[in-house]
Order: C-alpha cells, then structure tokens, then sequence
C-alpha cells in the first residue's frame, strides 16, 4: 500500500510578511503566486477576494489547490528556458522562499503599473543557521531594493526589511519588500522603512 505523505507546506499560515502588507492588494486584483508550492498564498489571497495564478513546477503540490476557489494553477519550469508568462500582466506579484535572479526583469515588466510586489525570501549569513546555505539562494544586502529600481519605472518601496528573525522554529536570516507602482494616493504614514 502506498501511502501519499502530507505536504509539510499545504499546512503552514501565510508568511505574516504578506498577511501585514495584503491589504494593498486590492479585491478582483489580478494576482501571480510565483513559486507557489501547495499555495498558502494563493489561498490566502483568494479568500480575500484576488484571483490568483499560482505557479510552481511541482504539479502535485499545485494539485491542492484544484478546488479552491479563485486560484488556477500552471505548472512551469521557472528556471528552464523562456520566461513562461510573456506577454502577461499581474495586479500584484508575491513571492515567498524563492529566489531566481534572472527572473528579476521578467517579474518587472509583469507587473501592472500600479501594481503591488510583495516579496520574501533567505539572505547571506543565513547559511550559519542551515537551508538555504547555496549564495545563488540567497539574496545579498538590499538586492530586492534593487529589484524595484528595475525598468519599466521605479517602484515606491513601502516596507523593507532585512537581518535575522526568529519564528520559534529557527533563527534564519531573511530580506523582504513591499512595493508599489504608479501613483498611489495614500497618507505618507503608511509609507516605513526598517532595516
């Protein structure tokens, strides 16, 4: 008999980075789960009402999703060959424990103009505390600043944070980003910034 292991992630809450910075992501928004996995993102995120593409080449961890309501999947090689979603645009982009540089512009110009980047994953020196420990997986000091510097037109970073945290489980070292595209009237209080 051949038993199917649960998927460690298809449990776990989403990051509480996304979950702070959501509500920039309005409601019917357009949404790429890059790198998705079993999707706790896209779930999160459809229940709050986007439509969300969740993207990963792990077509049975995508295979959680098939029922869930405002989540369709596609299963792609994100690091092999052409950049698989030429040509189109997303609301918001979110991406969590992944990291592919030559990806970077690719992820730029699929964002809509007012879009919203909401981005977390490993950073050096997380290799003292265990996975990932490869520098081609983490992400070197501001890197993610500069991704929102990119073309087509700079992003207005929001929230950025870099350096050590701990959830309970273990001590990782982590940067992430919260940007936005175009112009965007909001009160200068929710615009922060801590290092």
């Amino acid at each position: 008999m051949n038993v199917a292991r649960p998927d460690p992630h298809a449990s776990l809450a989403p990051s509480p980075w996304i979950v702070r910075f959501a509500h920039l992501i309005p409601p019917g928004a357009r949404v790429l789960d890059l790198a998705a996995g079993a999707g706790r993102h896209a779930r999160f995120l459809a229940a709050r009402g986007a439509r969300v593409l969740a993207v990963d080449r792990d077509a049975d961890a995508l295979a959680a999703l098939a029922s869930v309501a405002g989540v369709t999947t596609r299963v792609c090689d994100l690091e092999g060959g052409a950049w698989p979603l030429a040509g189109q645009r997303f609301d918001a982009i979110v991406v969590v424990n992944y990291l592919h540089r030559p990806q970077f512009p690719h992820l730029r110009a699929a964002l809509a103009a007012p879009g919203v980047l909401l981005y977390e994953t490993f950073a050096q020196v997380n290799e003292a505390f265990g996975r990932p420990a490869n520098p081609d997986f983490l992400l070197c000091p501001d890197e993610l600043l500069s991704l929102a510097r990119l073309p087509p037109a700079p992003l207005t970073v929001v929230a950025f944070e870099q350096g050590r945290v701990d959830d309970g489980a273990r001590p990782a070292v982590v940067q992430r980003i919260a940007a936005v595209g175009g112009e965007r009237p909001w009160p200068p209080a929710l615009i922060e910034s801590a290092g």
